[in-house]
């Protein structure tokens, strides 16, 4: 409707009542009334739109996704509890017994965990990539394979994959692309512009942008979010109408929150590549990064997320973290809030030594999700904490 991302982020939002309020009101209600029998029958036969119950559907909800399909430009799609929510049932209501999935090594780790040892008691098997080896790709995808899925940029080393190529072997293949965009953000990078046919986030993350809320969405082409949504709507992962209408308010600030987030993790980035006691640092937007073509070609900026490892390893990140003086340790990243976490021994700490080596996490690697913070108390506390953890 509306010709900028910013304006459409702002000015998508459910119809006003006779209240005539100028901000969407909170629907706090577990169920809806029917005008007669009639009216009743035909909502739950699909005959009509409306709203029945809130694990259904909602106005909140309902606003959520009507916004984030315009700004992912995407035809339709579901809210959900939680990000994992969205990733697991984004593919289990794609697949049956007997398929198979190709995915990025490259994986969250909760993902990895859905992939290795929940999908095969369902004998939905998974076979792994390395985005660096693109010619293994069309070889693991077998006549089975139903599902190709991705994270871009990964977490948490910022692998880069490029939407354009792989979706045109997934055309090719006749298999879904479902990307998770969650580092990214439709603001900083839309893969359905590229070709992939599903887009999922952990609206937990960005999409909030303030810490407050578990969420997530599941946007797409109709003729996959259907079955998608037949999947939620029987076995109950609905996001509650406050939480919605909390991410919604928030997608009005997305794109100023991104533009701050990615303009600090640039200064950031650039100076941890000076820094004698770093070894490694990951950006997109770095030239010197592996992913900054790509990364150029299908993001407007190299996001919020820095990586880097750390001289000293494990003993040495560790000391890093405790020497921090106000930077927030915890998992979840996408806050206003400067966040950092030591993925080893957290996030992907269920995955074996070698899994993470084979992903680019090495012992000493932090990752630090850049805030909103003035650059130079960001990067005075980094300098101190470099300092005090040798």
């Amino acid at each position: 409707m509306f010709e900028h991302f910013e304006t459409e982020a702002i000015r998508i939002q459910t119809k006003r009542t006779g209240e005539k309020e100028h901000s969407t009101p909170l629907f706090l209600t577990s169920s809806f009334v029917f005008d007669d029998a009639e009216h009743a029958r035909a909502l739950f036969a699909e005959e009509v739109t409306g709203n029945q119950y809130t694990r259904f559907s909602n106005p909140n909800t309902t606003e959520l996704i009507e916004k984030l399909c315009a700004l992912e430009n995407t035809e339709d799609g579901i809210a959900t509890a939680s990000g994992m929510s969205a990733v697991f049932t984004s593919i289990f209501g794609l697949v049956k017994s007997g398929d198979h999935i190709v995915s990025a090594r490259a994986i969250f780790g909760s993902t990895h965990q859905i992939f290795a040892n929940i999908l095969p008691r369902f004998g939905v098997t998974t076979t792994y990539v390395d985005i660096d080896k693109p010619q293994d790709w069309e070889a693991a995808i077998q006549e089975n394979t139903k599902i190709v899925y991705i994270e871009t940029p990964s977490n948490p080393g910022l692998d880069i994959v490029d939407l354009e190529w792989v979706s045109a072997l997934c055309k090719k293949k006749k298999a879904i692309l479902i990307v998770d965009n969650c580092f990214c953000s439709p603001y900083i990078q839309r893969p359905a512009d590229f070709g992939a046919d599903i887009v999922i986030h952990s609206a937990t993350k960005y999409l909030d942008g303030q810490g407050r809320v578990i969420a997530g969405v599941i946007l797409g082409k109709k003729e996959f979010i259907q079955p998608i949504r037949y999947m939620a709507r029987n076995t109950g992962p609905a996001l509650s109408p406050m939480n919605a209408w909390i991410i919604s308010k928030s997608l009005e600030t997305l794109a100023v929150r991104m533009d701050r987030h990615a303009e600090n993790a640039m200064k950031l980035a650039t100076f941890l590549q000076e820094s004698n006691d770093v070894e490694l640092v990951r950006y997109p937007f770095l030239p010197n990064d592996p992913g900054y073509a790509i990364a150029k070609k299908q993001m407007r900026s190299g996001g919020g997320i820095v990586s880097f490892v750390i001289k000293g390893g494990v003993e040495r990140a560790k000391k890093f973290l405790d020497a921090l003086q106000w930077f927030s340790l915890t998992a979840n990243l996408g806050d206003t809030r400067t966040t950092v976490t030591h993925p080893t021994t957290t996030t992907h700490s269920k995955l074996t030594e070698p899994e993470r080596l084979a992903v680019g996490i090495l012992p000493g690697l932090i990752r630090i999700s850049v805030g909103l913070e003035h650059i130079d108390d960001i990067i005075a506390e980094v300098k101190q904490a470099l300092a005090n953890s040798k």
